[in-house]
């Protein structure tokens, strides 16, 4: 279970791509927030996990994410 460093590997344009995209980001931001609370197995992690997973239908929460990997190189709240 490294789809989050498989994500973080990839190039910064491949990210963006990949989050703007309405089915694919919502299918991405899961794997990516789930895998790193396995890693992780902290309370913030979980939270954002469970947020993700009940609001990641919602694209405007994708292109949030793709701002931030485009300023900061990181998801929100990663």
């Amino acid at each position: 279970m490294n789809f989050d460093k498989w994500f973080h590997d990839q190039d910064k344009l491949i990210q963006i791509i990949l989050l703007i995209i309405p089915f694919v980001g919502w299918v991405v931001e899961i794997l990516v927030r789930w895998t790193a609370w396995l890693k992780k197995k902290d309370v913030i992690s979980l939270v954002v996990a469970l947020i993700v997973t009940f609001t990641s239908w919602i694209p405007i929460i994708h292109w949030i994410d793709a701002v931030c990997v485009a300023l900061t190189n990181k998801l929100l709240f990663e």
